[in-house]
């Protein structure tokens, strides 16, 4: 069970998103992933391979088993224009996406270098949510 009580205020949907180069970003994230968001280590080859945290949103709360899976909708997110505002070396620090199941994620940059992001559900009491489900559903 989760214990977090307070999320990051300053998250931001940017507006203006432009779609030449959120296309071009398509090709070119990668997604790692996170021993702290993993009950089930998939295929993702993380060193630990799980290492749950109770305060930590769990991939495997919305059947999220594999690398490729997470990175689909990590591309999804980036198709819809759902990046935040702050960027880090041409990258968008944050992209949010929506399984089918309409559940909200929050993809986090962790090498700004490559590309690479880690992610998992926003969990029930964050505010964000209603925030990314309503720009998924314009």
């Amino acid at each position: 069970m989760q214990t977090r009580r307070s999320y990051n205020p300053k998250r931001r949907i940017a507006s203006s998103a432009n779609s030449d180069s959120l296309m071009d970003l398509i090709s070119k994230v990668r997604y790692g992933g996170n021993p702290e968001h993993k009950r089930n280590p998939g295929d993702f080859d993380l060193t630990p391979p799980s290492s749950p945290r109770m305060d930590k949103a769990c991939c495997d709360d919305v059947a999220i088993f594999s690398k490729g899976k997470a990175l689909r909708l990590l591309k999804k997110g980036l198709q819809k224009g759902l990046v935040s505002k702050r960027q880090n070396h041409g990258f968008p620090q944050n992209i949010w996406s929506v399984t089918a199941k309409g559940e909200p994620l929050e993809a986090q940059l962790e090498n700004a270098e490559t590309g690479t992001y880690h992610g998992y559900p926003l969990p029930g009491n964050d505010p964000f949510r209603a925030v990314v489900l309503q720009w998924w559903n314009q």
